[in-house]
């Protein structure tokens, strides 16, 4: 009989809001809607699962790349700061169309005279400028920059026909290329090296007027290959400036010559070391590959400064050879300090390597190669064992990457001081762009499409190489520091910015080249949207590996976005379209807060809500089993039960009240709290995250309790919680320790505190 009053009761409860409905008028139809719920999956974003990329996100069992490999001989005129360069390039069809033309990327072309780049830009008079700027802007005539293509020919020496629109140039083959062959060509070209301080650019030379001396950091220096894909068949976007490349892997033989008294390094293994190092070098080298603690100096300061203030008119060769990369970068100059270690990765021994001039010293001295060999064991630990032989550091007044070798900023004043700001800046810049030959030089992403595969995961790997730099050089910190600075990563950086003007904000799944505030788009959310999933939503054991997976499945491949969001949910069992379409695909912005919070009592006596049910449903109360009444405290149910005695406040009337209706070995595992909540939880912001809330407690202890981001599955405005408590609450505070990136936190909080957001902070900051 119990029991069947138990199921009268349910039914009644759960079947009232229907009945209700039907003695109502009838509501006006609204139109359909289509489903724009926040955990909709992505099936409409993604592009169908196929042999060549599966659902799991995996390579599929016909995945195809393209193969394109490089011979070049090349010579610096350091005179006149020229490159020029004889290549010949061996292109491999492994795809299963045939192929009537290949496409080539002429990079430098950007820079040349009539380049569109400058037109594209909205560049109005501006009231006030830089003399520098305003003769840059109207003044100054175009240099000679950009590709001079002097010949394609066949392996004969036979012109091909080629044509050459802006960035891009098409060569047309004799006859199609088929599945499995191989085709070979040859290009003859030279371009002016641009002075990339006075002219920006992502490679190009630093001059000394001192004395008459240039640090070149060299590359995109030649044609090279375009990308041909399953996805969209020739990547042949053109480059306007901003957004980077899409590049095949391939073997480069390269062989530079340059001044005799230039010390040169780059992408590769250096196959003629004994021809271009002196004896002393040599004992230098082979010392640097048994150090482990501390960087040995190949070419010292002392010597560099001595080569500086002379010049040869000898020439010397290097010799370089890689395999299995998808560029070439080097960097030569007379000014050169060296310096190597040797680091232990995956059983294994690589090289940390830096190259810098007096100028970066003592700062470049005292940390980068410490930053290539921490940057390597980090980056390692996330995703996969260091596979090249090196990696190198080059100061410049630039950053950026290239396979085994790239270029970083900061330098002292010139009586050699820094700031905190110019070490850490220095540093970060390093592990960054080290970090770049792990994305996108081998985890090879289309950075031309999709800059945030490269940068943003970089970005959030970054922030993880510099907490483990924290703590493995805490002598790098300042007195006062107990984890390294990071510019990126927490969340609460990332405020300002998604808190800002929607008209300048554009999703994270934009082309580079079109995004606002790019450094942000590009790096800063997509890094902090990882960290925040590492963190808050799925924990570091699960995300770790799964991101691991994603590295190593696509490791000297070429992933997509869907790839990788796909890998990652294969690998962990956690279901994130909710999470990748609030982050990635739309400019939605965390803000969630606490609308309201009530206090229940238990009373003997029937509420309203029970009695207005039972007279419904023409029952008596008589009718009902055993049932716990709630009162809100405040309301006239609460006094009137106050009156009458049948609150039931203290825990053993309580305990007595209720426990009737249970055995004695059930209530052994029964807990007896004493005081009741509903918590209202509003959502303002358009993204669904989860709840993380403290509640504070009387006697001074707190707990927290995340619900998952699903709690707002239902309702995308408000959902409540009952939170039953053995101790009174007295203060919930959301999101305490900032994890959530919420950018209004005035109303976090219960009681209600009166304070600015961290948005508004922000504002009243920069005013200031």
């Amino acid at each position: 009989m119990k029991t069947f009053k138990y199921l009268i009761l349910s039914a009644l409860f759960i079947s009232v809001g229907a009945f209700a409905q039907e003695d109502e008028q009838k509501p006006e139809r609204k139109p359909g809607h289509t489903n724009n719920n926040k955990f909709k999956q992505l099936y409409d974003e993604f592009s169908t699962p196929n042999m060549f990329r599966t659902a799991s996100g995996a390579p599929g069992p016909a995945y195809y790349q393209q193969q394109a490999d490089y011979k070049m001989d090349l010579e610096l005129n350091d005179d006149i700061a020229r490159i020029t360069g004889y290549e010949t390039i061996t292109y491999h069809n492994n795809s299963p169309d045939e192929l009537k033309y290949l496409w080539v990327q002429l990079d430098q072309n950007m820079r040349a005279p009539d380049s569109q780049t400058p037109l594209i830009q909205s560049d109005g008079v501006a009231p006030a400028q830089r003399a520098g700027t305003f003769v840059n802007s109207y003044m100054k005539e175009k240099l000679e920059r950009g590709f001079n293509i002097e010949e394609v020919t066949d392996v004969n020496g036979k012109a091909l026909p080629h044509m050459i629109n802006r960035t891009m140039m098409r060569i047309d083959m004799p006859k199609p290329l088929k599945t499995g062959e191989k085709f070979s060509f040859n290009i003859r070209w030279w371009y002016n090296i641009n002075d990339h301080v006075n002219e920006g650019g992502r490679s190009g030379y630093e001059y000394f007027e001192e004395n008459d001396n240039r640090i070149y950091v060299i590359s995109q220096f030649y044609p090279r290959m375009a990308v041909y894909n399953d996805v969209e068949g020739w990547q042949n976007s053109q480059f306007w400036g901003r957004d980077e490349f899409a590049l095949p892997f391939g073997n480069f033989e390269v062989n530079i010559t340059v001044p005799a008294d230039h010390i040169l390094d780059g992408t590769g293994r250096l196959m003629n070391r004994k021809e271009v190092f002196s004896k002393e070098m040599m004992n230098r080298y082979e010392l640097a590959k048994k150090t482990y603690d501390k960087p040995v100096m190949i070419v010292t300061q002392a010597e560099a400064e001595k080569t500086e203030k002379t010049k040869s008119k000898d020439k010397k060769t290097w010799k370089l050879y890689a395999e299995n990369v998808r560029d070439f970068g080097f960097a030569t100059s007379r000014k050169f300090i060296w310096d190597m270690m040797a680091v232990k990765i995956g059983g294994k021994d690589v090289m940390a390597v830096s190259m810098y001039s007096k100028e970066g010293n003592p700062l470049w001295e005292q940390w980068s190669t410490y930053a290539v060999a921490a940057t390597l064991k980090s980056y390692s630990r996330m995703t996969f064992d260091y596979p090249y032989h090196k990696a190198i550091s080059v100061h410049a007044p630039m950053g950026m990457e290239y396979p085994m070798i790239c270029y970083n900023f900061g330098r002292p004043d010139k009586d050699g001081n820094y700031s905190d700001r110019t070490k850490f800046g220095m540093i970060s810049v390093i592990i960054h762009e080290v970090g770049h030959n792990f994305f996108p030089m081998i985890v090879n992403s289309d950075e031309r499409q999709w800059t945030w595969m490269d940068e943003g995961l970089n970005t959030f790997v970054q922030y993880v190489a510099e907490q483990d730099f924290g703590e493995w050089h805490p002598d790098a910190l300042s007195e006062g520091q107990d984890k390294y600075p990071s510019r990126r990563g927490p969340a609460a950086n990332i405020v300002p910015y998604m808190g800002g003007d929607q008209d300048f904000i554009a999703p994270i799944m934009t082309k580079g080249l079109n995004t606002y505030q790019f450094g942000n788009n590009a790096y800063g959310k997509p890094g902090t949207a990882l960290n925040i999933l590492r963190e808050t939503v799925m924990g570091r054991e699960l995300f770790d590996y799964a991101f691991k997976e994603y590295a190593n499945r696509w490791m000297f491949k070429h992933p997509t976005p869907e790839d990788f969001f796909r890998t990652m949910e294969d690998a962990s069992a956690f279901d994130l379209d909710w999470f990748w379409r609030g982050w990635f695909y739309t400019t939605d912005y965390v803000d969630m807060g606490v609308k309201e919070v009530k206090k229940f009592y238990v009373s003997s006596e029937p509420n309203e809500y029970v009695k207005n049910i039972v007279k419904e449903r023409g029952m008596k109360l008589s009718d009902l089993p055993p049932l716990v009444y709630m009162v809100e405290e405040g309301s006239d149910e609460y006094k009137e039960s106050m009156k009458n005695g049948t609150l039931l406040e203290n825990s053993p009337t309580l305990n007595e009240y209720v426990m009737d209706n249970f055995t004695e070995e059930e209530r052994k595992n029964i807990k007896q709290p004493k005081y009741f909540y509903n918590v209202t939880f509003e959502k303002p912001g358009g993204l669904v995250m989860p709840i993380i809330v403290e509640y504070t407690y009387a006697d001074g202890t707190s707990k927290t309790e995340k619900y998952p981001a699903q709690i707002w599955r239902l309702n995308d405005k408000e959902v409540s919680k009952a939170v039953a408590s053995d101790k009174e609450i007295v203060k919930i505070t959301l999101d305490p320790n900032l994890e959530t990136a919420d950018i209004d936190t005035s109303n976090n909080s219960w009681p209600k505190e009166v304070k600015q957001s961290q948005f508004d902070q922000f504002k009243n900051e920069v005013k200031n």
